[in-house]
Protein backbone atom coordinates (compact mmCIF):
# COMPACT_ATOMS: atom_id res chain seq x y z
CA UNK A 1 0.00 0.00 0.00
CA UNK A 2 1.34 3.43 -0.94
CA UNK A 3 1.05 6.03 1.84
CA UNK A 4 -0.74 9.25 0.95
CA UNK A 5 0.93 12.61 1.38
CA UNK A 6 -0.14 15.05 4.10
CA UNK A 7 -1.77 17.27 1.48
CA UNK A 8 -3.79 14.37 0.08
CA UNK A 9 -4.93 13.41 3.58
CA UNK A 10 -5.82 17.04 4.38
CA UNK A 11 -7.86 17.33 1.18
CA UNK A 12 -9.68 14.06 1.84
CA UNK A 13 -10.45 15.03 5.45
CA UNK A 14 -12.12 18.23 4.27
CA UNK A 15 -14.83 16.08 2.64
CA UNK A 16 -15.64 14.18 5.87
CA UNK A 17 -18.41 15.07 8.30
CA UNK A 18 -17.76 15.73 12.00
CA UNK A 19 -19.04 12.28 12.90
CA UNK A 20 -16.79 10.60 10.33
CA UNK A 21 -13.80 12.58 11.62
CA UNK A 22 -14.56 11.47 15.16
CA UNK A 23 -14.69 7.84 14.05
CA UNK A 24 -11.40 8.20 12.16
CA UNK A 25 -9.69 9.66 15.25
CA UNK A 26 -10.99 6.87 17.48
CA UNK A 27 -9.90 4.28 14.94
CA UNK A 28 -6.46 5.88 14.72
CA UNK A 29 -6.10 5.88 18.51
CA UNK A 30 -6.51 2.09 18.63
CA UNK A 31 -3.36 1.37 16.65
CA UNK A 32 -0.46 3.02 18.39
CA UNK A 33 0.10 4.22 21.90
CA UNK A 34 1.79 7.33 20.48
CA UNK A 35 -1.35 8.24 18.54
CA UNK A 36 -3.39 7.96 21.71
CA UNK A 37 -0.86 10.02 23.66
CA UNK A 38 -0.90 12.74 21.00
CA UNK A 39 -4.71 12.85 20.98
CA UNK A 40 -4.67 13.02 24.80
CA UNK A 41 -2.30 15.98 24.66
CA UNK A 42 -4.32 17.79 22.00
CA UNK A 43 -7.68 17.22 23.67
CA UNK A 44 -6.86 17.55 27.37
CA UNK A 45 -3.48 19.22 27.91
CA UNK A 46 -2.75 21.61 25.03
CA UNK A 47 -4.87 24.37 26.57
CA UNK A 48 -2.76 24.41 29.77
CA UNK A 49 0.88 24.18 28.67
CA UNK A 50 2.25 25.04 32.13
CA UNK A 51 0.48 22.10 33.78
CA UNK A 52 1.68 19.86 30.95
CA UNK A 53 5.30 20.94 31.51
CA UNK A 54 5.00 20.44 35.27
CA UNK A 55 3.61 16.92 34.81
CA UNK A 56 6.45 16.02 32.42
CA UNK A 57 9.02 17.42 34.87
CA UNK A 58 7.52 15.31 37.66
CA UNK A 59 7.69 12.28 35.41
CA UNK A 60 11.36 13.03 34.60
CA UNK A 61 12.16 13.33 38.32
CA UNK A 62 10.43 10.04 39.09
CA UNK A 63 12.32 8.27 36.32
CA UNK A 64 15.66 9.66 37.49
CA UNK A 65 14.90 8.42 41.01
CA UNK A 66 14.51 4.89 39.64
CA UNK A 67 17.83 4.78 37.74
CA UNK A 68 20.07 1.83 38.51
CA UNK A 69 23.39 3.45 39.43
CA UNK A 70 25.45 0.26 39.63
CA UNK A 71 27.29 1.04 36.39
CA UNK A 72 27.54 3.78 33.81
CA UNK A 73 26.02 1.39 31.26
CA UNK A 74 22.71 1.28 33.15
CA UNK A 75 22.82 5.00 33.89
CA UNK A 76 23.43 5.81 30.23
CA UNK A 77 20.72 3.43 29.06
CA UNK A 78 18.21 4.98 31.48
CA UNK A 79 19.17 8.52 30.49
CA UNK A 80 18.67 7.72 26.81
CA UNK A 81 15.26 6.22 27.57
CA UNK A 82 14.19 9.26 29.59
CA UNK A 83 15.52 11.59 26.89
CA UNK A 84 13.61 9.79 24.14
CA UNK A 85 10.38 10.20 26.11
CA UNK A 86 11.11 13.88 26.74
CA UNK A 87 11.73 14.40 23.01
CA UNK A 88 8.41 12.70 22.24
CA UNK A 89 6.56 15.05 24.60
CA UNK A 90 8.37 18.01 23.03
CA UNK A 91 7.20 16.88 19.58
CA UNK A 92 3.61 16.80 20.83
CA UNK A 93 3.82 20.38 22.05
CA UNK A 94 5.80 21.94 19.15
CA UNK A 95 6.56 24.98 21.36
CA UNK A 96 10.15 26.14 21.72
CA UNK A 97 9.54 27.39 25.29
CA UNK A 98 8.43 23.91 26.28
CA UNK A 99 11.42 22.36 24.52
CA UNK A 100 13.89 24.65 26.26
CA UNK A 101 12.26 24.23 29.67
CA UNK A 102 12.09 20.42 29.49
CA UNK A 103 15.63 20.01 28.15
CA UNK A 104 17.00 22.34 30.84
CA UNK A 105 15.16 20.29 33.46
CA UNK A 106 16.56 17.08 31.95
CA UNK A 107 20.12 18.43 32.12
CA UNK A 108 19.60 19.68 35.68
CA UNK A 109 18.32 16.23 36.63
CA UNK A 110 21.44 14.63 35.19
CA UNK A 111 23.63 16.97 37.24
CA UNK A 112 21.63 16.43 40.44
CA UNK A 113 21.09 12.68 40.22
CA UNK A 114 24.35 11.63 38.58
CA UNK A 115 27.01 13.85 40.12
CA UNK A 116 29.81 11.92 38.39
CA UNK A 117 28.26 12.05 34.91
CA UNK A 118 31.34 13.91 33.63
CA UNK A 119 33.46 10.77 34.24
CA UNK A 120 31.61 8.96 31.46
CA UNK A 121 32.41 10.35 28.03
CA UNK A 122 29.08 9.12 26.64
CA UNK A 123 27.03 10.70 29.43
CA UNK A 124 29.00 13.91 29.00
CA UNK A 125 28.21 13.74 25.28
CA UNK A 126 24.48 13.32 25.96
CA UNK A 127 24.60 16.32 28.29
CA UNK A 128 26.55 18.51 25.83
CA UNK A 129 24.27 17.59 22.93
CA UNK A 130 21.21 18.63 24.94
CA UNK A 131 22.88 21.92 25.90
CA UNK A 132 23.37 22.61 22.18
CA UNK A 133 19.71 21.75 21.54
CA UNK A 134 18.68 24.14 24.32
CA UNK A 135 20.73 26.92 22.73
CA UNK A 136 19.05 26.32 19.36
CA UNK A 137 15.60 26.40 20.95
CA UNK A 138 16.41 29.58 22.88
CA UNK A 139 17.52 31.36 19.70
CA UNK A 140 14.00 30.98 18.28
CA UNK A 141 12.23 32.53 21.28
CA UNK A 142 11.16 36.11 22.00
CA UNK A 143 13.93 38.33 23.43
CA UNK A 144 12.50 38.42 26.96
CA UNK A 145 12.17 34.65 27.10
CA UNK A 146 15.63 34.28 25.56
CA UNK A 147 17.11 36.25 28.43
CA UNK A 148 15.33 34.17 31.10
CA UNK A 149 16.26 30.85 29.55
CA UNK A 150 19.81 32.02 28.87
CA UNK A 151 20.22 32.77 32.59
CA UNK A 152 19.05 29.25 33.44
CA UNK A 153 21.36 27.75 30.83
CA UNK A 154 24.31 29.76 32.12
CA UNK A 155 23.66 28.51 35.66
CA UNK A 156 23.52 24.98 34.30
CA UNK A 157 26.77 25.20 32.34
CA UNK A 158 28.69 27.33 34.86
CA UNK A 159 28.37 24.64 37.50
CA UNK A 160 30.24 22.17 35.28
Amino acid sequence: MKTATVKQIKDELSYKSANELKELCLHLSRFKKENKELLTYLLFEAHDEEAYVVSIKNQIDAQFDEINTKSYYYIRKSCRKILSQVKKYIRYSKKKETEAELLIHFCKSIKENIPTYYKSQRLQSIFNTQVRMIKKAIEKLHEDLQYDFQLELNQLTDES
